[in-house]
């Protein structure tokens, strides 16, 4: 990323755009550097933008899809590579620490559900972010996650210890044939029957974005 400062400013241009020429009623306040870090430190954070005021709450319509529409526009004015897409966050309302206490609270139960039924469970679609943090939280289990899925349909699935994990191909042309699915208490079982699972204990670790 540029200069820190410039790139702040940069980011203050867009947004009197938005609340001048796009009309949108907001206040915003920019955090650059040490202040903006991730208080959860799940992620690298150099450029924090908070909104509030009365249109605040149309950035939250459809799980925050506003929020990354801005965080993804701004990656772009910013020319950063993909990777570096998650140094630029928006919030509104302390909504992403309330959506990371979400998807923290999603990981416990999922890592009950396997340990009780020995069998995947299938989390519902999530962003590329949202889906790091889950197998982040997820990789405390020891058990083993992928994802799955194109676009803005690809979601991660918990394995049991010991779980052949299909591979990427394998999955995609196992979901096309499903259909979507939501993650229900029964989970996923991708294969299912005990073919799935090889002989010995298996490894607990690792995870597959």
């Amino acid at each position: 990323m540029e200069d820190l400062a410039q790139a702040a400013e940069r980011v203050a241009s867009l947004m009197r755009l938005l609340t001048t020429t796009g009309g949108l009623r907001l206040k915003y306040r920019i955090t650059a550097g040490a202040g903006a870090a991730d208080p959860d430190g799940l992620e690298r954070r150099d450029l924090y933008i908070e909104c509030k005021g009365p249109d605040a709450d149309l950035l939250l319509d459809n799980e925050g899809e506003l929020l990354r529409g801005l965080e993804h526009l701004t990656a772009k004015i910013l020319n950063l590579e993909p990777e570096e897409h998650d140094r630029v966050s928006f919030d509104a309302y302390g909504y992403k620490a309330e959506r990371a206490a979400s998807l923290r609270e999603m990981a416990d139960n999922a890592i009950d559900i396997v340990d009780d039924t020995d069998r995947p469970y299938r989390f519902p679609p999530m962003n590329s972010r949202e889906r790091r943090m889950l197998h982040l939280f997820l990789k405390e289990s020891g058990l083993q996650t992928a994802s799955s899925g194109m676009g803005p349909g690809r979601f991660v699935v918990l394995y049991p210890e010991g779980y052949r994990i299909p591979d990427e191909s394998e999955r995609r042309d196992r979901n096309d044939r499903r259909g979507p699915r939501g993650g229900g208490r029964g989970g996923y079982r991708p294969g299912g029957g005990s073919g799935n699972r090889p002989n010995g204990g298996g490894n607990r670790s690792g995870n597959r974005y």
